[in-house]
């Protein structure tokens, strides 16, 4: 039986593996190191026209690290389309210990107060692993999506694992690559520092641009190290 701590789980993603449960009351915990890796390059990030206007409605409020629980607990949460996730409870609890060390992060987004979507993730250097992803209202999961892309960017991230691929994600942008292209990229990711920014400010209209006008890019965080 697999025993992973916070340290080697992290030792697992500096080494290109990462964690997987059969189902969300499954107490086995298993590595997966795929033969062809899934990543958003962070310079070719697409955001669909539709979801632009969206995000420049400013329907949705964003916050960083403000209830990590709450999101990975939503992310384990079976659903209509998911009826078993990958996320059991020993998994649940390494990540929330990575966050408390700072190695985990939640984009959560909010509707009139109310927990709508989210996504959380481990930090290695200037690599981000997307881990899981919730949407409990239309567009949700994917705001907070560009909202992680654009802090990854003025915080000097290089490297976006998205593990998988699928439909959703190929819309952004998401690629596949063999298993020793995204080792090299890993490497020099994790040896790269940078910084999560935490500003309460949402940075996901830097990457849309204000209505009327075309996006500028994503802002530069005064706290980037380069």
């Amino acid at each position: 039986m697999l025993v992973l701590t916070p340290h080697r789980l992290l030792r697992c993603y500096a080494t290109g593996r990462f964690p997987m449960a059969d189902g969300r009351h499954d107490p086995n915990v298993y590595l997966v190191d795929p033969e062809r890796r899934g990543i958003i390059p962070l310079e070719s990030f697409h955001v669909p026209r539709r979801l632009t206007r969206t995000i420049r409605q400013g329907r949705f409020e964003i916050t960083i690290d403000r209830d990590f629980r709450a999101v990975i607990e939503a992310c384990a949460e079976p659903t209509a389309d998911r009826p078993s996730t990958w996320l059991n409870d020993d998994l649940i609890e390494l990540y929330t210990a990575l966050a408390r060390m700072g190695h985990a992060h939640s984009v959560e987004v909010r509707r009139d107060g109310r927990l709508v979507g989210g996504l959380y993730g481990v930090t290695l250097g200037s690599a981000f692993f997307g881990e899981s992803m919730f949407s409990r209202e239309h567009d949700a999961s994917k705001v907070a999506l560009v909202e992680l892309v654009a802090r990854l960017v003025a915080g000097g991230f290089t490297l976006l694992d998205t593990q998988f691929v699928t439909d959703h994600l190929r819309r952004f942008g998401a690629i596949e690559i063999p298993r020793a292209a995204y080792l090299l990229r890993l490497k020099a990711a994790i040896a790269r520092p940078a910084i999560f920014p935490k500003d309460p400010q949402g940075f996901a209209l830097g990457l849309v641009g204000p209505a009327g006008a075309p996006a500028s890019g994503s802002r530069q965080s005064s706290s980037q190290r380069s």
